[in-house]
């Protein structure tokens, strides 16, 4: 058996259907970057008008409007077909599920086997011979709860690559007036939400969890919500609520909370925790997913059982109520999420690369 050289410049087509500005896209946008840093050549097909699309666009990277409407989109997987046999990529890399259908529809049957690199960010138990069976040379797991996901679903551990979310959140000139902006008086604890109860269609979960607050808590809370759609200020279960939708500008907006609440499922990744870390913003996490992994409990923000909205809830009524507490768990952030800077997942991947290719070069 004689290897080949794996190319020295490497070219990567990634995949990316989303329609929002989430937290795997922003972990695209930086892997793109630091890709293009270390001499890879990136191109990032994604959908026309996403605002990935243009803050990649913005950035100078190579970038292919491709229209992905749902994972039998025929349509895309031919003109993805059309844009592999036109771009020539050593790898492709599927960064979500509809582009994760597409790439492998599209890489089927094809002469010459480019090897197939998917991103995964949930620890449930995947399903399907197909989407999870060895034509996908690599799955990059953002936690470790992901990886055991995918071993528990009956992938072979030696085709998983763990890289966590990376961050380069710097402090911004000036953070987002959470406290002006809403109205609210200035000694008002401003807490963040993130996560499953940030969706839409979650408000009664939300007003399950401000419902247990204390009131005198709740009088001096206001909480912001971060996802769904945008509809200005509000009120659930009498604690003061901006929904303030998705925010292209993290770090500013992460910036001005005094707390982040991440109540999260399998999903859970922790990427707004780190980056609220990195701004010395502390969390309150439920321990599901990959939360467990990125926050130290009692060091770096404080961790709840997975589902406990009691729990949670008087987590976060206890910090809201000790402004020692969270300047103690805030001074000890920046130096928890130094462990996840961006350079760190962008080497991870580039490794994963090269070995995938080394592995498959024949």
């Amino acid at each position: 058996m004689i290897k080949h050289r794996v190319p020295a410049a490497l070219r990567v087509l990634h995949v990316d259907a989303a329609r929002e500005w989430r937290g795997g896209e922003r972990q695209l946008l930086l892997l793109s970057r630091g890709l293009r840093e270390r001499g890879v050549e990136p191109l990032v097909a994604a959908r026309p008008g996403s605002p990935l699309l243009h803050r990649l666009k913005s950035e100078g990277i190579a970038t292919a409007a491709l229209a992905m409407l749902s994972d039998l989109d025929l349509l895309a997987v031919r003109r993805l077909r059309r844009l592999i046999a036109t771009w020539r990529p050593d790898l492709v890399h599927a960064h979500d599920s509809r582009g994760h259908s597409l790439a492998l529809a599209a890489l089927l049957g094809r002469r010459g086997r480019i090897p197939l690199i998917v991103t995964r960010r949930s620890a449930a138990k995947p399903r399907g011979p197909l989407r999870y069976g060895p034509r996908v040379a690599r799955f990059i797991a953002s936690s470790a709860a992901v990886r055991d996901g995918l071993v528990l679903g009956g992938v072979n551990a030696d085709r998983i690559t763990v890289a966590y979310p990376g961050v380069s959140a710097r402090p911004p000139e000036l953070p987002r007036d959470w406290r002006a902006e809403c109205g609210w008086t200035p000694e008002t604890v401003v807490a963040g939400i993130v996560g499953p109860l940030a969706a839409e269609g979650a408000r009664r979960q939300l007003d399950d969890l401000a419902g247990a607050l204390p009131h005198d808590v709740a009088a001096r809370l206001g909480i912001v919500v971060l996802g769904g759609h945008a509809h200005g200020r509000d009120s659930v279960a009498g604690v003061p609520t901006f929904r303030a939708g998705y925010v292209h500008d993290v770090p500013h907006a992460l910036a001005g909370l005094d707390l982040l609440l991440h109540p999260g499922g399998p999903e859970g990744n922790g990427t707004s925790v780190i980056e609220a870390m990195a701004l010395g913003v502390p969390s309150v996490a439920f321990e599901a997913g990959g939360l467990g992994e990125v926050i130290i409990d009692g060091v770096s923000g404080t961790l709840v059982p997975a589902g406990d909205l009691r729990a949670f809830a008087a987590r976060m009524a206890a910090l809201a109520t000790d402004a020692k507490a969270r300047r103690a768990l805030a001074a000890a952030c920046p130096e928890r999420a130094r462990a996840f800077e961006s350079g760190v997942m962008v080497d991870t991947i580039l490794a994963a690369y090269r070995d995938v290719l080394e592995r498959s070069a024949v």
